[in-house]
């Protein structure tokens, strides 16, 4: 299977020598799931998109420091892609950016949460098993970082996980859509490096409590299993 990456920003110049680039991130975790996996990288943020739908089996959208919010070309060229995959019932899985990206471009809204920064760990309840979920557990705990939220949903929208920080955190579109509001490919390393990066802009008690929610463990790599069989339709 030959997976797309619409990537929507890079990782920090600073931080790629220890981290890498996005791209890397999920071609190294998904592949540890299925090593027969092929990639193909389209820098979505520098207008480089598929031409055809077909160009790849399914697609994958990375996060960004970016907002759906923010008015730049290359993000209303993607949420013209996402329509016309759904259109097409070609398989996308959205992170993060990529998550509040496919709730808007299918008619709900994303706004800068007034509850803040989210970073750490969050702890997610699950609402609904569906056969890709497997092995199926009741509760999800995955890094993220993130101002903006998903506040509306379209009516084709199931809501698949949820916390009381984020109710839209897991969402599900049809049967070839799926989002999520967590980072499964991010590390413990990265994420501590990323909230130290951004003290000034992150308050010090919300990183503070970032950093200590990094003790928990995580569930990245069940959920780097839920995404490639979802990918795959299983």
């Amino acid at each position: 299977m030959k997976i797309g990456i619409l990537q929507c920003d890079d990782v920090n110049e600073k931080l790629q020598p220890r981290h890498g680039n996005y791209p890397e991130m999920f071609m190294a975790l998904l592949r540890e799931q299925d090593p027969a996996l092929t990639f193909q990288t389209y820098r979505a943020m520098e207008g480089e998109l598929p031409a055809h739908p077909d160009e790849c089996d399914a697609y994958i959208t990375t996060g960004s420091r970016h907002g759906v919010n923010d008015g730049f070309d290359w993000i209303a060229d993607l949420e013209h892609l996402v329509r016309q995959l759904y259109e097409a019932n070609k398989r996308l899985v959205g992170i993060c950016f990529g998550h509040q990206l496919m709730a808007k471009a299918l008619g709900g809204q994303v706004i800068k949460s007034e509850k803040g920064w989210g970073v750490g760990v969050s702890f997610n309840q699950l609402h609904a098993e569906q056969p890709w979920m497997s092995p199926w557990q009741p509760a999800m705990d995955l890094i993220v970082s993130h101002q903006d939220q998903v506040v509306g949903l379209p009516d084709n929208a199931q809501v698949l996980a949820s916390s009381s920080f984020c109710p839209y955190y897991m969402v599900q579109y049809g049967d070839h859509l799926m989002s999520i509001q967590g980072h499964p490919e991010f590390s413990k390393a990265y994420s501590a490096d990323l909230m130290q990066m951004r003290k000034g802009i992150i308050p010090e008690n919300r990183v503070r409590e970032g950093m200590a929610s990094l003790n928990a463990a995580l569930d990245d790599r069940l959920v780097l299993r839920w995404i490639v069989q979802f990918l795959r339709g299983e």
